[in-house]
Order: structure tokens, then sequence, then C-alpha cells
């Protein structure tokens, strides 16, 4: 039963706590383009904020159920249909395209807004709401993009992209297919914030058939604790500063297991592999302190 499976529990804790926009970075690092089922000169560079609302949609709308036969095969009765209801309101559109115009305005200032306007009148609500929020933002560029469209221009041409902008489920299926883009979803992170508390996770599941092995790859979870120092302490250069240790960790060659393809200088087990980034921390930050010495 749904109500039982481990998801079930995530989404009450996103809605107990508020947490309405999922931001989800994707970044193909020049060193691991390679370890990506893509062409490298496809991926190489992209730098992609994939920012999902949270708390609306098909995930949360009522009503929902299913209707069961009183025919039974082997003692239980049969699912004769099932009902889900899609709905937003302008105020969820509207808070979390905010989010995703104020991200904008920090990177390249592009919002590519994704949705089903041309079938589903929720993505007409979705984007009639977004084009009102984004003549608040005159400085960032908005485009409309159809979500089967996205789906292919995310493994044809992911550079074309800067901050990508959904709903909850369009946003939980592209956000995972974008990360073939970085070659192991190992290497994503995720930040689920808006409410007074923030939920910070890797994207990676718990994984449970390598536990204790010492192959997992940290990096997602460091690059999770990077977005909590960014959005919940508000610590915008040390965030920058563990992205920049995974980033030098990556160019000296260092891989975990997962990282197929390309050049690897040592394949690290997961201690190893964050002991690199602890020491590779500590290189930033004295580099930084020496540029702003002289």
């Amino acid at each position: 039963p749904t109500e039982t499976r481990p998801e079930a529990g995530l989404l009450a804790l996103r809605r107990a706590l508020g947490a309405y926009a999922n931001l989800r970075p994707v970044v193909c690092y020049k060193a691991t383009a390679n370890c990506s089922p893509l062409r490298p000169e496809i991926v190489a560079g992209a730098d992609i904020l994939i920012v999902r609302e949270l708390l609306g949609g098909l995930y949360f709308g009522e009503p929902r159920g299913v209707v069961r036969t009183n025919a039974t095969k082997g003692g239980a009765a049969q699912l004769s249909s099932a009902f889900n209801t899609m709905r937003y309101t302008a105020e969820e559109v509207e808070r979390v395209a905010r989010v995703a115009f104020e991200a904008a305005q920090k990177r390249s200032g592009k919002v590519t807004s994704v949705d089903k306007a041309n079938v589903l009148e929720t993505s007409q609500l979705w984007r009639e709401t977004v084009t009102r929020v984004a003549g608040d933002y005159p400085g960032v560029t908005l485009e409309h993009v159809y979500v089967d469209a996205c789906a292919m221009h995310l493994v044809m041409n992911p550079r074309r992209f800067d901050v990508v902008l959904t709903e909850n489920l369009f946003g939980d299926i592209l956000s995972d297919e974008a990360a073939v883009i970085t070659g192991s979803l190992g290497m994503l992170a995720s930040a689920s914030i808006g409410g007074p508390v923030g939920l910070y996770e890797p994207v990676h599941g718990s994984a449970p058939d390598i536990a204790g092995r010492g192959v997992a790859n940290p990096l997602g979870a460091i690059a999770s604790a990077a977005l909590l120092l960014r959005y919940t302490a508000r610590l915008d250069e040390e965030a920058g500063v563990l992205e920049a240790a995974i980033s030098s960790v990556l160019d000296e060659g260092y891989r975990t297991p997962d990282l197929h393809g390309g050049q690897s200088k040592y394949v690290a087990n997961t201690s190893e592999m964050g002991g690199l980034v602890v020491e590779a921390i500590a290189e930033v930050v004295d580099m930084r302190h020496a540029y702003h010495a002289v």
C-alpha cells in the first residue's frame, strides 16, 4: 500500500516543514564529463538549478483513491479504477516562482518554466502566474517550455538551461533524468526550503546493498551541506569553499567507483574521498586568504 511506503513519510515531512521549494543543482564538472552516458561535448560545463514545487499537484491533490470490485481472486478484491487530483493555487505557484527568479538573479539570469499548458488547466494557471511574477524581475529572461520538449533538450543540449522551474510531478521526473548529466546520482545534492526549517539530503537512496563496503560516493552529501550553508546559514562564501573543494578533488583525478569512465588518478573509497575533500577545503581557504592578503 502506498501509505506504508517510505515516500509517504517523506511527503508528510515536507508538508510539516512547509518546504514548498526543492532546489537541485545539476553540475557536470569538466573533469567528470566522460563519466556521463551522454557524450562529453554535450554535457561538459552544464550547470543547471532545478526548482521544483513540492507541496502541490498530483502528490497532494484531493480527492484521490481507488475503487475495488466485489469479485475476488485469491481472496483479495481487485482494483477496477483509481483517481488522483492535480490542483494548484496561484499563491502556490507564485511563491516557488519567486524562489526560481531570485536564484536566477545570482546566476546567468534565465528561467525556463516547464509546464503542459496545451493540455492541462493547472499548467495554464502555472504559465499565467509565472509570467506575471516575471514582471517583478526585469533582469531575468523567462522562457516557457512544454515538459516533453524539456525532457528532450535536457539530454540533447543541457547547457541551454540555467534555472528550470516546474511543478511537483514534472520536477520529480526531470530532476532524475538530469542526473545522467553528472555521471552518477551520488553527485547530486538537494535542498527543500520555504518553511522555518530546511531539509537537506543527497539525491541517492540509502543503498542498503552497499552498506559498510566503502564504495558509496559522499560528494552528494557534502554538496548538500554546501546548500545548507547557503540557504539556511546564509554563509554563501563558506558554501563556495565546499563546492570549490569538490571541484578541486575531481580535477586532481580522484573518483569513487560509481564514476565510471574518464581519466582517474585513483579510485577512492568513501572515507578516502571525504578526507580528500577535507584537505582540499584547507587548501582553498589558504589560497583565498593569500589572495586577500595581497
